[in-house]
């Protein structure tokens, strides 16, 4: 069993002892600390919430436990139901909610759960909220309400059609365009909220051929949820098979965003935010920004078109505070996510189909060729175990050090930049680790040059024995 606490929510196993997954106990234990910091934070007796979930078998266990524990701490709890992350962020903005909780492991197995926490902004809470949390949670400082001060719980099934239509309500999502194209789309939804979500998005826009695969909200997932590309031989055969122009999959919580050409190859995690920063940016000038570990190809892409790209440390509240400091237009992650601040500062797999199905139709290109206009970069993904006694931080300055002369950001690990090249090195918060992200424009050259880095780590780890 597996209790992850951390500053952006809590995330375990279902089952177990209390204490070791997320149990019954534990999930009453952090909605309670939550609501206590948002009465806090707020300085309102009875804070207003917003609850939803995605499709995982223990979703409604899960979700009575919270809207209960929220209502009994007096706050008011508007409830739903199945939704996609972005939705619910949505809906606290448009209901001017005090804040909210997700409740979703987003792409880990069936068998996790997790309540993700958020502000009145619809936003992720920063380190130092989250911290008061679990400072809350752990030394037992919440207090219920008596029953005349108990909150109330009631339900809305108005989210998503609110969503949706504030995604078409966009100036840069042409519908005509979408609806002239005559697409036909083939979607891998995991089997859950995205089964809702995407059909639903896709009918407003006018896209009447779609190939479902795995629709059906039952949390059941018939393959490993997170949307690498190891994990979607159905849904490119179902592409190819169906003469489809494009695939979209996403993760039981539709925060991130892969795309299948009509061959029934991989676009690339990492391309979805390229191309549709590229159709931003075609049309609204300005900034983007993705995390350290994403590719090259935004920077690319940006300063074609006239803007100046930057790089936050990993994370997506991360990314959001720098995309507001930059006043950048578009950004997000390199797993999919795109952050589109005209409609809200989240992570957005459906705002990301509507943008790219607009570009594709725009562009006349078959989606394959619409690829090829960005330039190749391939990342590798490695890492190097450490003795639990080994000073990290010590190894990182040691790197920066033989590295100095090269360009390094050190805001979140080390990054180390040569030419058109890059790695960046990460220390993990839970293992004895260094995990090793490099990128070229071949992978036999980024493998090549995470081997190099290893080599180097490893010198001197035998220097400071």
């Amino acid at each position: 069993m597996t209790l992850i606490k951390s500053i952006s929510g809590i995330r375990g196993t279902i089952g177990g002892k209390t204490g070791e997954g997320l149990s019954p106990a534990d999930t009453l234990k952090y909605t309670s600390a939550y609501i206590t910091w948002l009465k806090n934070d707020t300085n309102k007796k009875k804070p207003h919430i917003i609850i939803g979930r995605d499709a995982r078998i223990s979703g409604e266990m899960v979700k009575n436990i919270v809207t209960g524990t929220a209502a009994g701490m007096g706050a008011d709890v508007t409830d739903i139901g199945l939704a996609t992350t972005p939705t619910v962020e949505m809906a606290i903005i448009d209901l001017k909610a005090d804040g909210g909780i997700i409740i979703t492991a987003s792409h880990n197995p069936k068998h996790w759960n997790a309540l993700k926490l958020l502000n009145n902004k619809g936003e992720f809470l920063s380190s130092d909220d989250g911290k008061k949390i679990l400072s809350i949670a752990e030394n037992d400082e919440t207090i219920f309400s008596e029953v005349d001060d108990l909150g109330s719980i009631k339900s809305d099934d108005t989210a998503l059609i609110k969503h949706i239509e504030k995604i078409l309500a966009l100036p840069l999502i042409d519908v005509k365009a979408i609806k002239n194209a005559d697409f036909k789309v083939a979607i891998d939804c995991v089997n859950s909220v995205g089964g809702i979500a995407i059909p639903a998005l896709l009918d407003a826009l006018g896209v009447k051929k779609v190939e479902e695969l795995y629709c059906d909200p039952n949390g059941i997932f018939p393959h490993n949820p997170e949307p690498l590309p190891e994990h979607l031989e159905d849904i490119s055969n179902l592409v190819v098979k169906s003469k489809a122009n494009v695939g979209f999959v996403v993760d039981p919580d539709v925060d991130r965003l892969a795309i299948i050409s009509e061959n029934g190859e991989m676009f690339g995690e990492e391309y979805t935010l390229v191309a549709v920063s590229d159709y931003v940016l075609q049309n609204k000038k300005g900034n983007t920004v993705s995390n350290l570990s994403s590719t090259r190809a935004l920077r690319d892409v940006t300063e074609k078109h006239g803007g100046s790209y930057f790089a936050s440390a990993v994370g997506e509240v991360n990314v959001v505070e720098m995309m507001k400091n930059k006043k950048a237009v578009i950004g997000g992650e390199g797993n999919g996510g795109v952050i589109y601040p005209d409609l809200h500062y989240g992570r957005d797999a459906l705002v990301g189909i509507a943008l790219f199905l607009t570009h594709l139709a725009k562009s006349g290109k078959k989606c394959s060729a619409l690829r090829d206009t960005y330039p190749s970069y391939f990342i590798s993904k490695n890492k190097i175990e450490l003795s639990p006694e080994t000073d990290v931080e010590k190894v990182l300055v040691k790197m920066k050090e033989k590295y100095a002369r090269q360009p390094i950001n050190d805001v979140d690990g080390v990054k180390i930049e040569f030419d058109k090249e890059w790695v960046h090195l990460r220390k993990s918060n839970t293992e004895a680790i260094i995990r090793i992200y490099s990128e070229s424009d071949s992978m036999t050259k980024a493998e090549h040059l995470a081997k190099k880095i290893i080599e180097d780590i490893k010198v001197i780890l035998r220097n400071e024995e």
